[in-house]
């Protein structure tokens, strides 16, 4: 089995997900590829000391961009973001995860 660093990647911290971590004890993180719901879960118990009840996991492919290169010759070059996975951990009644300091 891997080391909890090697699974989880970062944590998500958007609007959407700070709503869910107020109202339903939800934490979202951009996990390794390979990682599956066990791993994820095992990995958040051990780097925080909480409870996980529920894993749900999205692969997220990469999107095709397009960058403007030049003013005056209208170059065009293709570039692709990055593909990434992402796991939502809904922890135990009365569990928490600081992600980051308010104020």
């Amino acid at each position: 089995m891997r080391e909890p660093w090697d699974v989880i990647l970062k944590p998500v911290v958007t609007e959407k997900v700070t709503e869910l971590m107020e109202a339903q004890n939800v934490y979202a993180f951009v996990v390794n590829k390979d990682a599956n719901k066990i791993e994820i879960a095992h990995a958040v118990e051990a780097l925080w000391d909480v409870k996980v009840e529920n894993v749900r996991t999205m692969v997220y492919r990469g999107k095709l961009k397009r960058s403007y290169i030049g003013r005056l010759n209208r170059n065009w070059s293709l570039g692709k973001s990055a593909s990434f996975k992402k796991a939502v951990v809904k922890l135990a009644e009365g569990d928490s995860i600081e992600l980051y300091e308010m104020g």
